[in-house]
């Protein structure tokens, strides 16, 4: 697919397709060349690549972190272990952010609920919930 096929695929816009070819985590191939212009060609795996680095970020990954992973993974220097390694480690992170998530949850559902039942003691703090 073209770059802007594969936007609309990804959900990403075109600057930050670009942005991740030209910091290497993205590499489409070369297509036809029209003019002076030649076309970027992405596949499905470049589509999987795409929602990995974004889910990565969403981890809290730096894109440096990230293009180092996916050095490792093109280059075939990882193992079963090294790749379950990586997947325990976005795992933990993802678990760490869903404490974080159930605790602010928590929190404002009892703000809710006390300014629903007219403010009658001192409002809930967050600084009272384990993180």
């Amino acid at each position: 697919m073209l770059i802007s096929q594969f936007s609309r695929a990804s959900g990403l816009p075109v600057e930050t397709i670009r942005f991740y070819i030209k910091k290497g985590l993205l590499a489409p191939t070369r297509g036809q060349q029209v003019g002076e212009n030649t076309y970027q060609r992405f596949s499905a795996t470049d589509l999987t690549t795409a929602r990995m680095i974004r889910l990565q970020q969403s981890l809290g990954y730096s894109l440096r972190e990230i293009a180092e992973l996916q050095a490792e993974y093109r280059d075939s220097a990882r193992s079963a272990a090294r790749t379950c390694e990586v997947l325990n480690q976005q795992i933990a992170r993802l678990e760490e952010k869903r404490t974080a998530i159930d605790a602010a949850l928590v929190f404002l559902r009892g703000k809710v609920e006390w300014i629903e039942n007219g403010q009658p003691d001192d409002a809930p703090q967050f600084a009272e919930l384990p993180c």
